[in-house]
């Protein structure tokens, strides 16, 4: 009988984000847009450990997860997500205004990592997002693609502290795996349509 668990995970793609709507203590997402380009994504764990010693041994250990903080790597970053969630104004003739009063909107991250037996899905339900930093250069002997760099902080949600879900297709799971990327999913969700 094949192994039908993952030994290692390589690749991100399917990076799709979608906006944090909060009114009276209620989350609402938005339709989830796609992020096409993406290069990499890391997440570092955020947290504390604190040791209580007693009877000269340590007796306890307190770990907190406040979440992850990390970098999105995108060929570049797209109009909806610096439009609906980095809240710059776009005018008529399709140019896109920065401005020092643009406000930032709170936001899911969704994307895929494939593994050697199957893929992986994966939600990050609250994050926050810098100005992408990127690079320009002259071309020289080759034409090397420059990539915008999003800082992220992943937070648990205010409203039940969970921080991020991870699925992986099976036979009892495989609508629910096809529209992952329709709403932001949530525990025991069924399919979409």
């Amino acid at each position: 009988m094949p192994d039908t668990n993952n030994k290692v995970k390589f690749g991100l793609s399917n990076v799709h984000v979608a906006k944090i709507t909060e009114q009276d203590g209620e989350i609402t997402y938005g339709t989830p847009f796609a992020m096409p380009g993406a290069v990499a994504l890391s997440a570092d764990p955020e947290g504390e450990t604190t040791p209580f010693y007693a009877d000269n041994i340590q007796y306890y250990v307190a770990v907190s997860n406040n979440g992850y903080t990390g970098e999105l790597e995108l060929a570049m970053a797209v109009k909806e997500f610096l439009t609906q969630i980095l809240g710059q104004q776009e005018d008529t003739n399709g140019a896109l205004f920065e401005s020092s009063d643009d406000v930032n909107a709170r936001f899911a991250l969704m994307g895929e990592i494939e593994g050697d037996v199957k893929k992986r899905r994966f939600v990050y339900y609250d994050c926050t997002a810098t100005r992408p930093s990127s690079e320009m250069n002259t071309i020289e002997d080759t034409k090397e693609p420059q990539t915008d760099t999003i800082e992220i902080t992943m937070s648990p949600r205010a409203t039940d502290h969970v921080i991020k879900a991870v699925i992986e297709p099976n036979d009892t799971n495989k609508d629910v795996y096809n529209t992952f990327f329709t709403k932001v999913y949530e525990k025991d969700a069924q399919a979409s349509v």
